[in-house]
């Protein structure tokens, strides 16, 4: 196992030397080929499929012991279809085959010996099938204009079946499910980095850590961990679709943004460059001079001033003629009125006179004369009414505060009504909370029951 770990970081190392020296090369043909910024992802290649193989254990080194003290390295192998939705992240179905194999000829790493009814296992992985989401940590460099490694994750879920066989103590062989696949849900988590070797094929190593939701992956439930597996590989990917576009998992998008830049700069330079109508740039020089003068010092230049020799100091518009005089009106000297007792007679026979409808707010015709008087007063003299509307203390609070207010707003529309300017009547309910008398009595009750007017300018 430690020959095969080394010569694993010893090809990524190389793999990575190998990816730099490429780029380097490569980079500027490339980047060539990037579609316009912002372009929609069919502008690139989105699917691909890749196959893999490679070594695969009974344990993943983190998350306690297994149930065997002592597991053997064998091959798996798988493919792979992977839809790219953004350039970081994509959804990709897995599929894969492989042999787990462990026994207990030696101690756990703890130093404990292992004691246990099965001496070794060999579980035959029939078909593992998960769905998965993979994200792209980088997809760009800073030195290279055009990505050739993308790390990535993934982490997805999905249902594999298998055949533990197990031998005892006796040297027995037993088949744990006879001869059926035993199916388990399994979740994988992988981590791993792709290479590209050209414009549609990728190099993919990886490692993936494999959780089955069951103890019975190795044929023995001897703990209380759930099993487990891992699988270190490497494969190829090959992008699918036009040869003419790009990886969308490739993308540089600074890179797209600067190459654009350039080509659009490169192009108006060529242009200006190429451009051998003198006149024609003369007339347009004197029309850029002419935006930039402004002979008279007004503020607006002489291309746009319809008003030249504008006098300094002139306030102008925004075509350089002076802004017409603003005469200042003289103010409305006004006198005031003042209210006579004559004026407060009126409102006062309207207080008494004023009647309602029982426990309603409609007023009776009696009170209309003295209702009318008051409207007149108002047009004639122009002046200001508040009525306050207050009942006595029978019935509930909310009621009398509706009442009162309705009382109130009844006047203020017969006065309407009357021609009185309804913006000069204010009109407001209090309901019991200002009593005028004792709300004990019949009397006292009534003398509560009422509409105040207060006239003013």
């Amino acid at each position: 196992m430690k020959t095969v770990l080394k010569t694993g970081i010893f090809l990524i190392g190389a793999l990575t030397i190998a990816n730099f020296t490429f780029a380097q090369d490569n980079n500027k043909t490339m980047a060539n080929d990037s579609p316009a910024p912002f372009s929609k992802a069919s502008a690139y290649r989105t699917w691909s499929f890749g196959v893999n193989g490679g070594a695969m254990g009974p344990a993943i080194g983190i998350g306690g012991e297994n149930d065997f003290s002592n597991w053997e390295t064998n091959i798996g192998y798988g493919v792979y279809l992977k839809k790219q939705l953004w350039h970081n992240f994509g959804i990709q179905a897995d599929f894969f085959r492989g042999t787990l194999e462990a026994d207990n000829t030696k101690p756990f790493k703890s130093g404990v010996t292992p004691i246990s009814p099965i001496k070794s296992y060999k579980t035959e992985i029939k078909w593992d099938a998960t769905l998965s989401a993979v994200y792209n940590f980088g997809n760009f460099t800073i030195l290279n204009r055009q990505s050739f490694m993308s790390p990535y994750a993934t982490a997805g879920a999905g249902l594999m079946g298998y055949q533990p066989t197990i031998v005892n103590a006796a040297n027995q062989t037993i088949d744990v499910n006879n001869g059926e696949n035993i199916h388990e849900l399994v979740i994988p988590v992988s981590l791993g980095s792709k290479f590209m070797l050209s414009e549609g094929v990728n190099l993919d190593l990886g490692y993936k850590m494999n959780f089955v939701d069951g103890d019975n992956l190795d044929g023995y439930r001897g703990g209380t961990q759930n099993d487990k597996f891992s699988y270190g590989y490497m494969g190829l990917e090959f992008a699918l679709g036009a040869k003419t576009k790009p990886q969308l998992a490739f993308v540089n998008p600074a890179a797209v943004l600067e190459k654009d830049y350039v080509a659009k700069y490169d192009d108006l330079k060529s242009q200006i460059n190429s451009s051998n109508n003198n006149d024609e740039l003369n007339s347009l020089k004197n029309k850029v001079n002419k935006l930039m003068a402004d002979a008279d010092g007004d503020g607006v230049s002489d291309f746009y001033d319809k008003c030249p020799d504008t006098p300094t100091g002139t306030a102008v518009d925004g075509s350089g003629c002076p802004l017409p005089k603003v005469e200042i009106p003289k103010p409305v000297v006004t006198t005031t009125y003042i209210i006579s007792e004559e004026d407060k007679k009126v409102v006062t026979d309207a207080i008494k006179n004023l009647e309602f409808d029982l426990d309603k707010s409609t007023i009776r015709s009696t009170s209309f004369a003295s209702l009318n008087r008051v409207a007149n007063l108002m047009v004639s003299k122009n002046l200001s009414l508040k009525l306050a509307g207050h009942t006595d203390s029978q019935g509930s609070d909310a009621y009398n505060m509706k009442l009162s207010k309705d009382r109130a707003e009844s006047v203020k529309a017969y006065l309407v009504s009357k021609s009185v300017n309804p913006s000069r009547v204010e009109a407001t309910g209090y309901g019991e909370s200002q009593p005028i008398d004792n709300n004990a009595t019949a009397a006292g009750r009534q003398n509560n029951r009422r509409v105040e007017f207060t006239l003013f300018n």
